[in-house]
C-alpha cells in the first residue's frame, strides 16, 4: 500500500484544531461468544470493555492483527449484533436500546457499511443502478421513478461514474468501479457517519490511492465522519485524526495520529510500526519487531494483561497478574500497559530483564 501512497502526502490530512462534538460515543463495549451461564469464563472475549468516542466529520483508525476484534466492534456499532454489555451512543441516542422501527427509521439511514469485498458485497443480478436505488425504494417508497434516476445519477457523478455505469453488472466492472458503488450506495440516504471495513484492502494497489482520496473528498464535502478498519497502518496513518489500537478483544492504546506514529506507547503498537516494510532490513524498527514473542492470544482467556505472552516485559510479575487499564500517558493519550515507553526504552529494559535472569 505504501506504494499507493507514494504520490500523495501521508501528513497532509491536518488534524482538526477545533473540538467538535462527539457523534459516536462507545461506552463499555463488550460481545463475547460461548461459554454460557455455565460456564463464562470459557468465552471468548472478541470485544472487552472499548470505550471511546468519534468526533462529527473526523475519522477514527481501528488497527490490530487479525482476530483482534475490529470487525466484530464494526458491526456492533451498526446493530449488526447484539452486545454483552456496554452502550453505544449515535447523536445523542442510545443505539441498542431503541425499538427497531425507531432504529430504522431514526438511525439506520445515517449510519452505513463499505465493506472488503466489493464484488461480494453487491448483488451480481442488479445493475449499479439497482443497488444504489435499493435504499431509495425501502427507505423512501415515496420517491417516484424519475426522482429516484435522477439520486442515481447524482450519486454516481459524486463518487466519479458515468451515468452509463447504472447500467452496469458488477461483473462489468473493475474493483475500483464496484467500491464507488458501494461508497454511492450507502450515501444514498444522506449518512453522515460510514464505517469503512478493510474498504481497500481487496482493491489492487495501483487503485487504492485514488478511492482513498475520495473518500477524503467526500468527507469534507459532505461533513461524513468515519470509523476506518485496517490492518495497513499506510492507510490508516493517511486518513485518520485519531487511532485506537486492537489486541485480543480490547484498545490497548488510543491517541492521535501524530502521537500514535511519533510517540507510542504500548508494545503491541510497536510491534505494528515495526512491521511495516521498510528500506533497510536491518534497522532499529526491526530489532524491535524482533522483541515480541509470536506466541497469538486473541481471545482474552489470560491472567493479566492479554499481551503479556507476547510482550518483552511479560515475565513480570504485575504484567502476568493485573490486567492494565486504558490509562493517560500524555495529552489525550492512553496505553493499557503496566510500564508505557518508547520502543527504545522497552528494548532496553528487555535486555536488562533478560541479563538478569541469565
Amino acid at each position: 500500500m505504501s506504494g499507493a501512497l507514494s504520490a500523495v502526502d501521508a501528513d497532509s490530512h491536518a488534524p482538526v484544531q477545533e473540538q467538535r462534538e462527539a457523534l459516536v460515543v462507545v461506552d463499555r463495549l463488550a460481545r463475547h461468544f460461548g461459554g454460557g451461564r455455565r460456564h463464562p469464563d470459557r468465552a471468548v472475549r472478541a470485544v472487552d470493555d472499548v470505550s471511546f468516542q468519534i468526533r462529527r466529520g473526523e475519522t477514527f483508525g481501528l488497527v490490530g492483527e487479525s482476530g483482534s476484534g475490529k470487525s466484530t466492534l464494526a458491526r456492533l456499532l451498526l446493530r449488526l449484533d447484539r452486545p454483552t454489555s456496554g452502550r453505544v451512543l449515535f447523536d445523542g441516542d442510545e443505539v441498542f436500546s431503541m425499538p427497531a422501527r425507531a432504529h430504522r427509521r431514526r438511525v439506520r439511514p445515517r449510519m452505513q457499511m463499505v465493506f472488503q469485498d466489493p464484488y461480494a458485497s453487491l448483488n451480481r443480478r442488479k445493475t449499479a443502478g439497482q443497488t444504489i436505488a435499493l435504499p431509495l425504494r425501502v427507505h423512501k417508497p415515496e420517491l417516484g421513478s424519475a426522482a429516484r434516476a435522477a439520486r442515481v445519477r447524482e450519486l454516481l457523478d459524486l463518487v466519479g461514474l458515468r451515468a452509463t455505469h447504472a447500467g452496469a453488472y458488477p461483473r462489468q466492472l473493475s474493483g475500483g468501479q464496484c467500491q464507488r458503488v458501494s461508497i454511492a450506495r450507502a450515501l444514498a440516504l444522506g449518512a453522515d457517519f460510514v464505517v469503512l471495513d478493510e474498504a481497500v484492502s481487496s482493491i489492487d494497489v495501483s487503485i487504492q490511492a485514488q478511492i482513498l482520496n475520495l473518500l477524503r473528498s467526500l468527507q469534507e464535502k459532505l461533513g461524513l465522519t468515519y470509523l476506518f478498519v485496517s490492518h495497513d497502518l499506510a492507510v490508516v496513518r493517511y486518513m485518520s485524526n485519531s487511532i485506537g489500537v486492537m489486541y485480543g478483544g480490547r484498545i490497548v492504546e488510543l491517541g492521535s495520529r501524530e502521537q500514535l506514529f511519533s510517540s507510542p506507547q504500548h508494545p503491541c503498537t510497536h510491534a505494528l510500526l515495526a512491521s511495516i516494510p521498510a528500506p533497510e532490513p536491518l534497522d532499529t524498527r526491526r530489532r524491535e519487531h524482533d522483541l515480541i514473542r509470536e506466541e497469538v492470544v486473541t481471545d482474552g482467556r489470560v491472567e493479566g494483561c492479554r499481551f503479556h505472552p507476547r510482550c518483552p516485559l511479560g515475565s513480570r510479575e504485575r504484567c502476568r497478574a493485573i490486567e492494565p487499564g486504558l490509562n493517560p500517558v500524555g495529552s489525550g493519550q492512553r496505553a493499557a500497559c503496566h510500564f508505557p515507553q518508547s520502543a527504545e526504552s522497552l528494548a532496553a529494559q528487555a535486555a536488562a530483564d533478560a541479563a538478569a535472569t541469565a
